[in-house]
Order: C-alpha cells, then sequence, then structure tokens
C-alpha cells in the first residue's frame, strides 16, 4: 500500500480553511470540490490511458484517451458525495458507484447499507471518496469489498486521516500494491470519542447540515 500526502500550499490552504469552525456550510462545500480536484490530478497519475489517432483542424495527430474499462468512482455516503463533484469535473468520462458504509458510534463496527455497484469489477481502476480516516474501519471494508467484486486497484482519496487509521489500513492491506492513499493532511491521532484531532468535526453535518 502506497500513502501520499499532497504537499502544496494550495492544498495546505484550503485544508487550512475547512477546519475554521467558522466557516459556512456553501464555503466548506465548495472548497471541499476544489480541494478533491487536487488531489485527484495526483491520485489519477497512473490511469490506464491509450493512444489513438486524432484529426486537428490542421491535421492528423496521435491522443491520449482512457483506456476500457473506464474508472469507476466510488463515494462512500453520505460525506464522500460532498466530494463526487470535484472529482467528476477532471474525470467526467468516469462512472459512478455508491457504497453506504456506517460506523457504529458505541460498537465502532462498520455496517453496510447500501450499494449501487456493477456486479462486476474486473479490470476496473477504483477511486473511492472519503473525507475522513478515522479508525480506518469503513475505508477497510470498502477496500475488501470492492476486490471481491474483482477491482483491479483502489485508490482511496481522503481529506485527513488520523494514524490510527493508516495504521489499520497498512496492517490489512500494507502488502498489496494495489491500494493507493491519497491525502491532503495527516493529523495528530484520535480521541477517546475517535474523531479525528485537530481534525474538521464531522464533514457530512458541514457539508448538508445535521442530519435528522
Amino acid at each position: 500500500m502506497r500513502v501520499q500526502v499532497v504537499d502544496h500550499p494550495l492544498v495546505s490552504h484550503k485544508v487550512s480553511v475547512l477546519r475554521d469552525k467558522n466557516t459556512p456550510s456553501p464555503v466548506f462545500r465548495q472548497l471541499t470540490e476544489e480541494l478533491v480536484t487536487l488531489l485527484a490530478y495526483e491520485a489519477t497519475r497512473e490511469v490506464r490511458t491509450v493512444e489513438a489517432e486524432l484529426e486537428t483542424p490542421v491535421s492528423k495527430t496521435v491522443g491520449t484517451y482512457f483506456a476500457k474499462p473506464t474508472p469507476l468512482v466510488v463515494p462512500i455516503l453520505r460525506a464522500g458525495l460532498g466530494m463526487l463533484e470535484g472529482m467528476t469535473r477532471l474525470v467526467p468520462t468516469a462512472e459512478v458507484g455508491f457504497l453506504g458504509m456506517a460506523r457504529n458510534e458505541e460498537t465502532l463496527d462498520i455496517i453496510t447499507y447500501a450499494e449501487r455497484l456493477p456486479g462486476d469489477l474486473t479490470g476496473r481502476q477504483v477511486f473511492v471518496l472519503d473525507p475522513m480516516l478515522a479508525t480506518g474501519g469503513t475505508l477497510s471494508q470498502a477496500i475488501k469489498f470492492l476486490f471481491e467484486r474483482g477491482a483491479d486497484s483502489v485508490t482511496c482519496i481522503c481529506l485527513i486521516a488520523a494514524p490510527e487509521g493508516i495504521a489499520r489500513l497498512e496492517s490489512e492491506h500494507g502488502d498489496d500494491d494495489r491500494v493507493h492513499l491519497v491525502l491532503a493532511a495527516r493529523d495528530e491521532r484520535l480521541n477517546e470519542k475517535s474523531y479525528i484531532v485537530p481534525g474538521l468535526g464531522d464533514a457530512g453535518d458541514r457539508l448538508y447540515g445535521l442530519a435528522h
């Protein structure tokens, strides 16, 4: 497993504004989309391509296109939806699937409550979107789920991550070079409630408001 923290002033600036508790939801959503586009630029560096002839207004040449099957983008509901627009803006021809996974706040077990994916992911490069890597349970389960469906590789894009979450992914997928983790920031720790510190609060609530 490869872990990449994107080191760029634009990324650092946007993460800082996201962390600010006074940043309103509309600005939080916009910055999330912008930040994901920056992360996706790095995350898609190894996306498979093919060359094909094309004709410009001036002459014929050879261009580069995504190989088939096209990349599959999978946001983890619900907070991952806030990252989808930023990803598809950069990769508009990608297909989109959905995974609904949630952490039981008492037991910390992962519950899969929704799934909308192709039945066979053979040969697919999959990009998973989940803003917060806390304990690592949700993301680890998602990775296993996608490989069971036949995914060729899984690249996870997260805004921030706790060391405990990264350690869990490394313990369960560390020997698998098909797994790539791309982060905007690596945070200090988890607190006693398994929230990321310093973190940015609950990403889903800050994107969409409190759930009822």
